[in-house]
């Protein structure tokens, strides 16, 4: 089985998107607290990433914010997303269940 296409914070994005559509921030926000420190250039790049490969869709949409209308980026998986992050994890879950029994010294 080949090697996943998707980084880590790849994969995190994704899973996060899987439910449903979500606001940027919001999804900076849970990549914060899954312990990921990354800048707002460094996250929107990666988004740019995610959308080119067409894994992920973004648009944007309007929104008041204390009184002033804001340009907030809101993303989607799409389906080639959706099959690179089931690659990803069945991938990691074959090679864990086939190191299983050799993994039994690091316990």
């Amino acid at each position: 089985m080949p090697l996943p296409r998707l980084t880590h914070r790849q994969f995190l994005v994704i899973s996060i998107l899987l439910a449903d559509v979500e606001r940027g921030r919001d999804v900076r926000s849970r990549l914060r607290q899954a312990g990921v420190r990354q800048t707002g250039p460094a996250f929107y790049q990666m988004m740019a990433t995610l959308e080119d490969g067409g894994l992920v869709a973004g648009r944007y949409e309007q929104e008041v914010v204390d009184g002033q209308i804001i340009r907030q980026r809101h993303y989607k998986v799409q389906a080639a997303g959706k099959r690179a992050w089931m690659e990803c994890r069945d991938f990691y879950a074959q090679t864990i269940g086939s190191l299983s029994g050799r993994l039994a010294f690091a316990r």
